[in-house]
């Protein structure tokens, strides 16, 4: 039988600029089954999960429940929280851990989505330091492909680095399972094999950039993300930081994007929305459709 991330792949469908947008991420810990709607669909209680999706709406916030590979429970000091800011030169990860997460009602989520920790902190979170942290899909009751190829992969990672490897309940593109992100800097992956994964890991360990496989850097809306890996794939020794989306100009079909690098050089980016084809279901349920994908169209310096 027939999946979307099959489809996808046999029709070559590209994977830059499908990531999901968000400035920053919060990845709060709940062990156990996830519903399709998992923030309220699991066993964190309902009710917060509604109050924070109403209150992240149009921060910048993105929220996502996580859980370890292989159905282990929370530690006995408390679910774990990640707080991650990903817009370059100004990227940081906090961690805490909260004995109830009612405390999370608290969190100030505009000022998180700025770039501001101090609510998180107050809650006790503290920078973290440990390595980079790669969060994989396996949300199966939003699709099957999450569960079915993203469940080995995070157990397979997780047998390498533990502390590491966290499943995710939501990233988006289903039809690119297995998908992960990885933190500090929000890049996000697809189709993603383990030991390409471990490479990503060590790259980002190294401040490097794995272009191969990326769909984009969650900070940036879909033009930006295409026309940052178009040049990066002419810069390949551009770290995280250096390279940012400094202006976005004009609107569907067609964009002109700007980035500029923390040595002072300029790239004007072309990009263009157009419509995959033949349609391919966008999730193993869904019905045929042509998905929108973002086409680098020129790139310019200065």
């Amino acid at each position: 039988m027939s999946t979307c991330a099959r489809a996808a792949l046999d029709l070559r469908e590209p994977l830059a600029g499908t990531a999901a947008t968000a400035r920053t991420w919060l990845l709060v810990e709940q062990p156990g089954p996830w519903g399709a709607r998992a923030l309220t669909a699991s066993r964190l209680d309902p009710a917060l999960g509604a109050a924070l999706e109403a209150a992240a709406e149009s921060t910048g916030v993105r929220l996502a429940l996580i859980r370890r590979p292989g159905g282990q429970p929370a530690d006995p000091g408390g679910p774990r929280v990640y707080a991650a800011h990903t817009l370059p030169g100004r990227a940081w990860t906090h961690t805490a851990r909260l004995a109830d997460p009612e405390a999370l009602r608290a969190l100030d989520l505009p000022a998180l989505g700025a770039g501001d920790p101090a609510s998180f902190e107050a809650l006790g979170g503290a920078p973290y330091d440990g390595p980079p942290l790669a969060l994989v899909c396996t949300n199966g009751k939003r699709d099957k492909c999450c569960a079915v190829l993203g469940r080995p992969l995070a157990e397979e990672l997780a047998q390498a680095a533990p502390e590491a490897v966290w499943e995710i309940t939501h990233l988006g593109g289903h039809r690119f399972s297995p998908t992960l992100l990885v933190l500090p800097h929000g890049y996000a992956y697809g189709r993603a094999s383990a030991p390409e994964v471990k490479e990503i890991l060590r790259a980002t360990a190294a401040g490097e950039v794995v272009v191969d496989g990326c769909r984009g850097r969650s900070c940036w809306e879909r033009p930006g993300q295409a026309a940052e890996l178009a040049l990066r794939k002419r810069l390949p020794g551009a770290g995280p930081d250096d390279l940012a989306v400094t202006a976005v100009r004009g609107a569907a079909p067609r964009w002109e994007v700007t980035l500029d690098h923390r040595d002072g050089r300029r790239w004007r980016v072309t990009v263009a929305e157009g419509a995959s084809h033949p349609p391919r279901p966008e999730s193993c349920d869904g019905a045929p459709a042509a998905p929108r994908r973002m086409d680098v169209l020129a790139v310019r310096e200065g």
